[in-house]
């Protein structure tokens, strides 16, 4: 395979792969769906010859498409609102578009290709796992321009990412639970397992009880997964059966503090004289709750328009800063137990 990618065609894709030259096509154009096996070869003979389509590779090297691309896992809650204020912000800026689409890889969409990349955009956003370390392999292989927003890249690929700091702030506010309010028995409730944000707090989680001779117990563990509903439901379940002692919660995320919120009044407990409630992020509504909810501030705004500044410096052939680690700030409202809003 020694020909230049501006010399291979559909036919040395079909040939390479074994397949037609319309399964090629109708792979790239998503006009049916083809197998995941022939999927695979295909992305895999792609990636070896260096093959673009005609019209991304127009596209690419013209920079006409002037689009850049955000991979999303979802948009079910609050928290996105600020991100795409962010991003789009810096994006209009440039007189470029943006396109959004939701996306996870799957094992079961095994050879699926991701709805943005590069065939129709000149960059690509990444939120946390939308994309798997394999794809992110391929589209480094194809040099193509990329930031990570809420992880890290996989061992070995050198593509910068833009995230915040998540376990000193929540040890900081787990120390203030326990130390200020007296809390012994709190609940974790864990956000998606394969997102980062998620096992960095667990792990501040573990810091603080650690600190205080406290045993950490997987039964005061809950799936809150980011997402009021879940949450909810995670907390109404764990009330309604025969649940260990418990004095406070901390809820993953604000939206999922909004869930947790809604079961604790539903069954009775008053919030923060029997259960302290605290959350992370400070969505714009959490100041506003009955009681208002004592969180991490996170600048989730600033985050997006650094992730783009840095997107649009790739494309300029600038240098990006490889690591953006931004800080937090514990935010002390009533649902702690805390009377005035205080900043720590």
């Amino acid at each position: 395979m020694t020909q230049r990618s501006s010399s291979i065609t559909i036919r040395d894709v079909a040939r390479e792969a074994g397949v037609s030259v319309a399964t090629v096509s109708r792979y790239l154009n998503h006009t049916t769906t083809i197998s995941p096996a022939a999927a695979e070869r295909l992305e895999k003979v792609m990636v070896e010859l260096s093959y673009v389509p005609h019209a991304a590779a127009r596209h690419l090297a013209s920079r006409k498409t002037r689009i850049i691309g955000l991979l999303l896992t979802n948009m079910h809650n609050d928290f996105f609102g600020p991100l795409l204020s962010g991003i789009e912000t810096i994006v209009r800026k440039k007189d470029y578009n943006l396109i959004v689409a939701t996306y996870r890889h799957t094992v079961d969409k095994d050879g699926d290709r991701a709805p943005i990349g590069i065939h129709n955009s000149d960059g690509l956003l990444v939120f946390a796992d939308s994309l798997d370390d394999q794809q992110l392999r391929q589209l480094c292989e194809n040099k193509f321009p990329m930031v990570l927003i809420h992880r890290t890249p996989p061992a070995g690929l050198e593509i910068p990412y833009v995230t915040v700091e998540n376990r000193d702030a929540t040890r900081r506010l787990m120390d203030h639970l326990i130390e200020v309010h007296g809390r012994r028995h709190i609940i974790f409730m864990h956000g998606p397992a394969d997102q980062e944000d998620s096992r960095w707090r667990e792990a501040g989680y573990r810091a603080s009880l650690e600190a205080h001779g406290m045993v950490y117990d997987p039964d005061l563990t809950l799936r809150g997964d980011f997402e009021r509903d879940i949450a909810e439901a995670s907390m109404r379940g764990f009330l309604k059966m025969g649940h260990p002692e418990f004095d406070a919660v901390f809820a993953g995320d604000d939206d999922a503090a909004i869930g947790a919120l809604m079961a604790l009044k539903e069954a009775g407990y008053r919030v923060p004289e029997d259960v302290s409630l605290v959350g992370f992020d400070d969505q714009k509504l959490s100041a506003f709750l009955n009681p208002p909810l004592t969180t991490v501030r996170a600048p989730t705004e600033l985050v997006g328009r650094v992730a783009s500044e840095n997107i649009f410096a790739l494309l300029e052939g600038s240098v990006v800063d490889p690591v953006t680690l931004l800080s937090t700030d514990v935010i002390l409202r009533h649902s702690c137990g805390c009377l005035d809003v205080s900043v720590q």
